[in-house]
């Protein structure tokens, strides 16, 4: 019996204002790559390939506003991220717009948080931590 589990994320879709814009900062910050859409998206859209086969989709939602309920304890989106690499991620992330924020608990590893330009929440995660108990 195979003791992976049946399923894993395929992809993310965020709304967004600005598809360019949005993908812009993810290439240059995260470092993600795009990759080819589907030609049957009659609206404009970006897909971005963030590793092991997973995908972001921005698309343009006319009006989109992001929701309040962004932070650390309502919606957010985790990352593992190389600890080494922290410092420079954050300097891009600064420099292409994002804020930082200061995590509410403390967790017995690295992270941060950061709003990016359309007001998402992601979370950095230190890749190599151990599990919290």
């Amino acid at each position: 019996m195979d003791p992976s589990p049946p399923t894993r994320l395929h992809h993310l879709t965020l709304a967004t204002r600005d598809v360019i814009a949005s993908r812009e900062f993810f290439l240059k910050t995260l470092r993600w790559e795009q990759i080819p859409r589907p030609g049957n998206i009659d609206i404009e859209a970006a897909w971005l390939d963030i590793g092991d086969g997973q995908q972001l989709h921005l698309l343009h939602v006319e009006g989109f506003a992001p929701s309040p309920f962004e932070a650390e304890f309502g919606r957010h989106f985790a990352f593992d991220y190389p600890l080494s690499e922290f410092q420079s991620l954050k300097e891009r992330l600064l420099a292409h717009g994002a804020e930082l924020i200061q995590p509410i608990r403390d967790t017995p590893f690295e992270r941060f948080f950061f709003r990016e330009p359309n007001g998402y929440i992601f979370e950095i995660v230190d890749a190599d931590r151990q599990p919290e108990s």
